[in-house]
């Protein structure tokens, strides 16, 4: 589920707001995944109104409107409390409470106190965050290190995570990259764009409603020509490219590995990627395995990935108004 959790393109709509969060799910195919697969372990029951990833042994759980965390057990180890809560990195996640947010540690204990206008906070990268400074239409985004000390002043229209020693940054409704000490090092020139991950940069060139996306290098040279109607991270060495309603996956060379056939898909985690069957309303979501084929059979309502660090995945049983969330195990 790419909710600002993680890897990521940035849209020209949303240019004042999270810009490395990719609006995409699971995915689904009527050709190109295998009908087999097994049922999955069901490791924390589906108790949780939300719940998100789990990153360095805890994630983030709804309980009615708080967050709170949870181990790998299912049980509650920070008491919900927040307004908002996010992934940890690094030691920290992101927490809110009202319209104010700001960074905790893993005993629940603010350590940046709650002080930046923004509902979702990027997680630390390479000892840095994105945050923003003022509201959201006249705000800007600088970056902070872990005393909340900002270290990139805010200037940006838009930013994402560091990744590879650059960052994703919008200015005048144009994205580029940074370097650490808040250098442009490629250039605004695309209409939409993504944090690196594995050496690459999903990029849209042309307009960003009829343009192209691609991939681009660290140098900012195209290496795999914008011919995509959406592209996404590399994750596992593959990644999910949108070709008219469809999606496939190619691998760094821009060649697919699994063909455009499947109704949605989200990034490749620790070998599985969630695939869901079906529309987006009644459709049905397991996970498929690098060659395409149909590792655990879709059966949820809504499939997260898997966490690489902790192997577990959040998915939730029932509609989104009322169903519950819990953890399978591979």
């Amino acid at each position: 589920m790419r909710h600002g959790l993680g890897v990521l393109m940035v849209a020209a709509a949303i240019l004042l707001a999270d810009c490395d969060g990719q609006p995409q799910t699971a995915a689904g195919a009527d050709k190109g995944v295998a009908t087999a697969g097994q049922a999955a372990r069901m490791v924390i029951a589906p108790r949780f109104d939300e719940a998100g990833a789990f990153s360095e042994g805890l994630a983030a759980v709804r309980v009615g409107a708080k967050f709170g965390y949870i181990d790998t057990k299912g049980n509650i180890v920070i008491m919900p409390q927040f307004d908002h809560a996010g992934l940890f990195s690094e030691g920290l996640a992101s927490a809110g409470i009202g319209d104010k947010n700001g960074y905790i540690d893993k005993q629940g204990m603010f350590v940046i106190t709650p002080k930046f206008e923004v509902a979702d906070l990027f997680p630390f990268s390479e000892g840095l965050a994105a945050v923003r400074i003022g509201d959201f239409l006249s705000g800007k985004w600088g970056f902070i290190d872990k005393q909340g000390e900002i270290v990139v002043k805010p200037q940006f229209d838009g930013a994402g995570s560091f990744h590879d020693g650059l960052a994703v940054v919008g200015l005048e409704r144009k994205w580029g990259y940074i370097d650490r000490q808040g250098r442009v090092v490629i250039a605004p020139l695309f209409s939409s764009a993504g944090s690196f991950s594995d050496g690459l940069a999903a990029v849209r060139a042309g307009d960003f409603f009829t343009g192209r996306d691609g991939y681009i290098d660290k140098q900012g040279q195209v290496v795999i020509d914008a011919q995509f109607d959406a592209a996404f991270p590399f994750s596992d060495g593959l990644a999910d490219v949108k070709v008219g309603d469809k999606y496939g996956f190619i691998d760094k060379t821009g060649e697919f590995v699994i063909e455009p056939e499947l109704d949605f898909a989200d990034s490749f985690s620790g070998g599985l990627a969630a695939v869901r069957v079906g529309d987006e309303q009644t459709g049905k979501y397991g996970y498929i395995g690098k060659k395409g084929e149909t590792v655990i059979k879709p059966q949820y309502d809504f499939a997260d990935l898997f966490s690489a660090s902790d192997g577990l995945a959040a998915v939730r049983v029932g509609n989104q108004e009322t169903g519950k969330y819990g953890y399978i195990g591979r």
